[in-house]
């Protein structure tokens, strides 16, 4: 079966006219564009921002117009990740999707469920002419994976809704009122490089099969961090070797748990086989830590040409050093929330090249003292060594309201129709909810979606009929909204 014959076929086509569309953050000007031609086509009002974002404008339908107003928002922007061996241009081809059982996955790519099943959602209602909905303005923001963008440049003037519906949460018996704030602490460093003397082989080391995935979410599930990984063997190996360091190109996304690591390491003839006994053995202690959550962990290491040049020693020792002392991780469980993670950190870039170290974090808290914290832990250890330390993309958390009344209405209406009440969370991912409720003073805010796995990941993946299950319960929601209060 193809992904557009999938039902409910609205949304499943939408979903793959969008994913035809490249996307990544901060180059989102070709799917803006189609999402203006989508509202323009449709007749309804279409407006952009200067930021980027689109706001498309649909009336009630006939018997809804005393209804409140419903604004539905999701983000055009996915990330854009890929394994190491798959061939893929993200800024020219759409995702290659499938569908597998129960599932629509991509082929060595993220899919773009994250947010796409949203906004597909979104253009669906927007087109549909057999739907009971009151009036409706959807809200398509950009960049919202790499900074938040635009909802933090959002202009509040066009909105008269006083509902908010965030369509960008991964779990379809979940109901989402609250979410972690972040920042991102960078650091950079400039490296002493000596030239590498007779008598040496490089070799080349991978790290790969890792599983990843977000790094909200996924963060307290145990997970291997390649960067972490590497950096301990490297820092292992110069204990007891004379090994030389020429390059690591670790990670990818700062909002990714990283798969794969690569490194190029110059070691002395002499010392081959204590190097290859070395690799062999501490290789297998590292996976024997990791086989229950990382099965797929592979390490990996193949002769390769040799460097002109290398790592003085003292920055190598420093380096490794710092890397080994970074927070990585869960920081803090929090004390209020029984099973929410307040804190956390995410090494998710190491880059080490042509005598310039680089590292990209995001660090998460529901608690702004906590969220300082954590980045100023982070940036402790780099400054310790020399290194410049910047932080950038401050986003505010999102405080739960228990006594919201759509969230009441939504939790009385899931558990009349799926005969159990929701689970009512608060989550470690960031959503646009606490900006966006900056800007738009009393709104009412919720967040549901499907369950979509993998997210952030090439393995990546959105259930089928959690998406049929989720769109019956969104047409039922819009449906039960209440009438607008009365002015005197």
């Amino acid at each position: 079966m193809e992904v557009n014959d999938l039902s409910p076929r609205a949304l499943w086509q939408n979903f793959a006219r969008l994913n035809a569309v490249p996307r990544a953050s901060k180059k989102e000007k070709q799917v803006i564009d189609f999402m203006w031609s989508f509202g323009e086509t449709l007749g309804l009002d279409t407006f952009q921002d200067a930021a980027g974002n689109v706001v498309i404008k649909k009336p009630a339908t006939p018997g809804m117009e005393n209804r409140q107003t419903v604004v539905l928002q999701s983000h055009l922007d996915m990330v854009h990740q890929k394994n190491g061996d798959t061939d893929f241009d993200f800024d020219t081809q759409g995702i290659n999707m499938y569908v597998d059982g129960d599932w629509v996955k991509a082929k060595g790519t993220t899919l773009g469920a994250d947010n796409g099943i949203g906004v597909a959602t979104i253009m669906a209602l927007l087109a549909a002419t057999d739907v009971e909905h009151p009036a409706l303005e959807a809200l398509f923001t950009i960049d919202e994976e790499t900074g938040m963008t635009g909802a933090k440049e959002l202009d509040p003037i066009p909105f008269k809704g006083k509902i908010l519906l965030n369509l960008d949460t991964e779990e379809d018996d979940e109901l989402t009122i609250g979410c972690a704030g972040g920042i991102d602490t960078n650091t950079s460093y400039t490296y002493e490089q000596v030239g590498v003397s007779e008598g040496h082989i490089a070799f080349e080391i991978n790290i790969k099969g890792l599983m990843g995935g977000h790094s909200g979410m996924d963060i307290h599930k145990g997970r291997g961090n390649a960067n972490k990984l590497m950096n301990r063997l490297l820092h292992a190996a110069k204990k007891s070797i004379a090994i030389q360091l020429h390059r690591v190109d670790g990670g990818s996304l700062r909002n990714a748990i990283p798969r794969e690591s690569t490194a190029v390491v110059v070691v002395p003839e002499a010392e081959k086989l204590l190097f290859q006994a070395f690799f062999g053995i501490y290789t297998a202690v590292l996976k024997e830590e990791n086989q229950t959550v990382e099965p797929g962990l592979q390490f990996l290491i193949n002769e390769c040409p040799l460097p002109e040049m290398v790592m003085a020693d003292a920055d190598f020792v420093n380096i490794v050093n710092a890397l080994y002392a970074v927070p990585n991780g869960v920081y803090r469980m929090s004390p209020d929330i029984e099973g929410l993670v307040e804190a956390s950190s995410n090494l998710a870039r190491v880059v080490i090249k042509d005598g310039r170290f680089v590292t990209q974090s995001l660090q998460r808290s529901s608690v702004e003292s906590t969220k300082d914290d954590v980045a100023q832990a982070v940036g402790a250890g780099f400054e310790n060594i020399g290194c410049e330390v910047s932080l950038s993309g401050d986003y505010p958390g999102w405080k739960p309201n228990p006594d919201s009344a759509i969230l009441r209405l939504m939790a009385s209406l899931y558990t009349d129709r799926f005969g159990k009440a929701p689970k009512v969370e608060a989550c470690h991912a960031g959503l646009e909810c606490g900006i966006l409720g900056g800007h738009l003073p009393g709104m009412d805010m919720i967040s549901f979606g499907p369950t979509i796995r993998g997210a952030h990941s090439p393995d990546e993946r959105v259930q089928i009929s959690s998406v049929e299950k989720f769109w019956s319960y969104l047409l039922e929601v819009l449906k039960a909204i209440p009438e607008r209060e009365k002015t005197m």
